[in-house]
């Protein structure tokens, strides 16, 4: 199994977990032509796309997905707003399991500026994963598993040397993770079997990558990497 990354960040997110045989797409904010390019034109083994909030960077083509014969699902209030409709598309309720192939995904609320929601995943090939973005906290702790995905948006300190607007500030502050909350986050889950760490959704201007990076190495001790356009990661439940 594999994680591809299709786009990461504010000009948009749009994630792959795949082998031979089967995919899930996780957000919907890139063109999906480059969703096409990045499964080598294969959209028949892609068994459903999640997706956790209505922002354009995570859901502007959530109906070209739709188009292609593919399951979305979605808060009722993503879609209402992104004005999906039709029977491809499952609202998502909190704390139910649902089978989307192999996949079964647990959707559970965090806290962003509109209704968005995280999502625990497990695969047999991928074992257990979180995948968590847009949100100033996760209050979850999620128990055994293999792989992470997570937002380290912004440092503190980088932030305060800024002279942003104040108006600004506050909404990144209040809708997006920072690396010192993502470490909190890492700190209180158990790390025992995980094999990737992956940072997603770093911010152009608020973010240092290799420190980023060179932080939760330490901290964890796992493979760790920084989410970038085209990157393909192995995405097993052990190192093999």
């Amino acid at each position: 199994m594999k994680l591809k990354i299709v786009g990461s960040g504010s000009k948009g997110n749009a994630y792959i977990v795949y082998n031979d045989k089967e995919a899930l797409l996780i957000e919907a904010g890139v063109n999906f032509k480059a969703v096409k390019t990045a499964l080598d034109f294969d959209i028949s083994k892609v068994a459903g796309c999640l997706i956790t909030h209505c922002h354009n960077d995570h859901a502007q083509f959530a109906w070209d997905i739709l188009k292609s014969g593919i399951n979305v699902y979605c808060l009722k209030e993503t879609a209402e707003i992104k004005n999906l409709k039709g029977h491809r598309v499952e609202y998502l309720l909190n704390g139910i399991t649902y089978h989307i192939g192999n996949f079964k995904v647990i959707a559970m609320p965090v806290r962003h500026d509109v209704p968005c929601v995280c999502f625990l995943i497990e695969h047999p090939e991928t074992g257990r994963f979180c995948f968590v973005t847009d949100t100033f906290f996760c209050e979850y702790v999620f128990p055994g598993m293999n792989n992470v995905i997570v937002e380290a948006n912004y440092g503190e300190g980088i932030i305060d040397s800024k002279n942003d607007p104040a108006f600004l500030r506050d909404r990144i502050l209040q809708s997006h993770m920072s690396i010192e909350t993502c470490e909190e986050f890492l700190q209180a889950n158990d790390l025992s079997a995980v094999n990737n760490i992956v940072l997603i959704h770093l911010s152009d201007r608020n973010s240092h990558a290799l420190d980023f990076k060179n932080k939760i190495s330490k901290q964890t001790g796992c493979n760790v990497h920084i989410a970038d356009n085209g990157m393909e990661i192995p995405f097993g439940k052990t190192p093999f």
